[in-house]
């Protein structure tokens, strides 16, 4: 056994992040770690490689275990050279190296016996080529070209990276190391396809164990053979031996029994309610003595069935109470976005048109002279890199933001469902509840009703203030209201982040069964494969259109990247 996690508990205060989570990993065994934003995914990594103390369980490592970690933001690196750092990960490496050299000069010196010294000289040889030393230039420009970071000079000082250069750059430095457990924590943010790609391949023939944090299905898929999940509400963790996908269909199972045996369970219910009703009917007509004095022995002889009755009575009342105290909790109704939507009610042909927009930063043009036309049954899905103006454009189109020239017209039919990725258009100082009831006319308890019904939050998570909600639950906020506006043109930024994986398949369901048409931003491949009838790939202001969707895209950027 490589890594062992037994019963690891962590809480932050009241906030219980982990709770007696257990898993094993094994020797080249290769485990994806999935849950929803807050549910302690980077806490676990960073208790196993000992940054963070568990409150209880215990870590254990096979003997001589070499870890690799890849934290979310690298930043204890800022004041080394690129160069630096790399050779800085390679320390182990170079000290084998120098005592390859020693024992060469000792053997070329040696005037007596040369046996221990060969056995040494084989011995540290063997560790040598077994780390990759004996390739490692050749392996160095592989893993950056690969990450596609061969361009950076070697001499930048690692704080002078953007945030995406950074992190490839540290992701380079941990691959050189040929450790024998990779921790990898978010790894595919801020690579674009063609690294992916070349990340996946790697990671699939890496010969040692991984655990990979990671909200990219496709990447999941590609990867691991096993899903650990961190439940949402129990703080624990269950093992789904299997790819993403074998992964999300068991769930999908688990899903379909939920909802089999809550019914069962109701329709129990129901039948015990039915036998009280009945049988303290007859007991309470039975305690009735007869009036008559020759009757009594008759009515002695009933006493035997009478105590039966109230027998039954009283286990179908226990029965019930038993139901009753820890019931099968409701599952929520599928998320469906304007169910009544009826795509002839956008009357016009074009819902959505915007001409000839121009946007700029300082001295930067984000948008120059972007104009297009949505219409009634346009899927389509904004690419490009970070800081390209894919948010920007979004803005502009849903009128949260003004462009310094061109126009934006929207059909007098269209109700827009706006998605934002920096979750700004939400009142840090409302509670949930007050969020989702803002500017809607009706009852309270209807509205609680809809919130409550879309499976997104508890009763009691209705009163907690926006602004204490983490940015998982934030999202999940952000799809309620999204939900309730009964939109029948949705613009989405990123609609696939900060999301627990099995409420990303359900919106993605709903997304699939809505007739209107849908411009969403995503880097995210699984979605832009499902959704994108148009990718529009946004370069210097210019935007590329891809008619033939993500089949297209790839095949001109010369992707290979299975299904």
């Amino acid at each position: 056994m490589l890594l062992s996690v037994e019963q690891i508990s962590k809480a932050y205060g009241d906030n219980q992040v982990l709770n007696q989570v257990t898993f094993a990993l094994n020797p080249g065994q290769k485990l994806g770690l999935v849950g929803a934003n807050g549910v302690g995914k980077s806490t676990l990594l960073k208790i196993v490689v000992g940054e963070i103390e568990a409150d209880g369980g215990k870590v254990a490592l096979a003997p001589g275990t070499r870890l690799g970690y890849l934290p979310q933001v690298l930043n204890d690196a800022d004041a080394l050279t690129v160069d630096q750092l790399i050779m800085a990960s390679l320390a182990e490496l170079q000290q084998l190296e120098m005592r390859l050299r020693e024992l060469e000069t000792a053997m070329a010196s040696a005037n007596g016996n040369l046996d221990a010294l060969l056995a040494d000289y084989g011995e540290v040889s063997e560790q040598f080529e077994r780390r990759g030393g004996y390739d490692l230039e050749h392996r160095r420009e592989t893993i950056l070209a690969g990450l596609q970071i061969e361009h950076i000079d070697r001499a930048r000082r690692v704080g002078t990276l953007s945030g995406g250069e950074k992190s490839r750059v540290g992701l380079a430095a941990l691959l050189l190391q040929e450790p024998d457990l990779l921790l990898l924590d978010e790894p595919t943010n801020h690579l674009d396809f063609l690294a992916l790609t070349w990340l996946e391949g790697y990671l699939h023939d890496f010969r040692g164990g991984l655990l990979a944090v990671s909200h990219d299905r496709h990447f999941l898929n590609q990867t691991v053979g096993a899903i650990v999940e961190i439940d949402e509400h129990s703080k624990e963790a269950k093992l789904y031996n299997g790819s993403y996908d074998f992964y999300a269909q068991v769930k999908a199972q688990e899903r379909i029994k939920w909802e089999e045996s809550y019914w069962a369970q109701q329709e129990e219910i129901w039948e015990l309610r039915k036998v009280i009703k009945l049988k303290a009917r007859q007991v309470g007509h039975s305690n009735r003595a007869p009036r008559d004095n020759d009757k009594y022995i008759v009515y002695f002889k009933s006493q035997r069935v009478d105590d039966a009755v109230a027998r039954n009575l009283r286990a179908a009342e226990e029965k019930l109470r038993r139901i009753e105290e820890d019931p099968i909790p409701k599952p929520p109704r599928p998320l469906e976005i304007n169910p009544t939507f009826d795509p002839a009610a956008l009357v016009s042909r074009i819902p959505l048109l915007a001409s000839e927009l121009h946007k700029r930063y300082g001295q930067q043009v984000i948008l120059d002279s972007i104009s297009l036309a949505v219409d009634a049954s346009s899927r389509v899905v904004i690419i490009g890199p970070n800081g390209a103006g894919k948010s920007t454009l979004l803005r502009i189109l849903a009128g949260v933001e003004q462009a310094d020239q061109g126009s934006v017209t929207r059909a007098p039919s269209v109700v827009l469902g706006y998605l934002d990725q920096e979750q700004q258009t939400l009142a840090p100082q409302q509670s949930v509840f007050e969020s989702f009831h803002a500017g809607r006319a009706g009852d309270y308890e209807e509205f609680k009703a809809e919130l409550l019904g879309y499976g997104l939050f508890t009763y009691p998570e209705l009163a907690k203030p926006v602004g204490a909600l983490s940015v998982g639950q934030k999202r999940k906020l952000q799809l309620a209201l999204l939900l309730a506006e009964r939109a029948n043109l949705l613009l989405l930024d990123e609609p696939t982040n900060h999301i627990s994986l099995d409420v990303l398949e359900e919106f993605e369901q709903a997304l699939s069964n809505f007739d209107g048409p849908v411009i969403a931003v995503s880097h995210d491949r699984r979605f832009i494969q499902r959704f994108a009838r148009e990718i529009w790939e946004l370069q210097e202001g210019k935007l590329i259109r891809y008619r033939g969707g993500w089949e297209e895209y790839t095949a001109s950027q010369k992707l290979t990247i299975a299904a």
